[in-house]
């Protein structure tokens, strides 16, 4: 796995989510019985998680959606199926 977020990105992604846990750690204590609460908590792990090894699933998948989406722009252009408009 490499690493595809940036230094200072990482570092805000724990910030904000060790933020998100304390938040919602403090809501959950006095609202046990609200699950949505175990979820946010949950989320805010995540980001810590994404902060410490600095790999990002949803910007990994973007770029390799970009990337699919360039590779097929060259193949329609060197096809002769894409018109271009210059």
């Amino acid at each position: 796995m490499r690493q595809n977020i940036g230094l200072i990105n990482a570092m805000i992604r724990i910030a904000a989510g060790l933020t998100m846990v304390a938040v919602f750690a403090a809501k959950f204590s006095r609202r046990p019985y609200k699950e949505s609460y175990i979820f946010m908590i949950l989320m805010g792990a995540m980001k810590v998680a994404e902060g410490i090894v600095r790999f990002c699933p949803v910007t990994e998948l973007f770029h390799t959606a970009k990337e699919m989406s360039d590779m097929n722009m060259d193949d329609m252009t060197k096809e002769g199926s894409f018109i271009n408009p210059s």
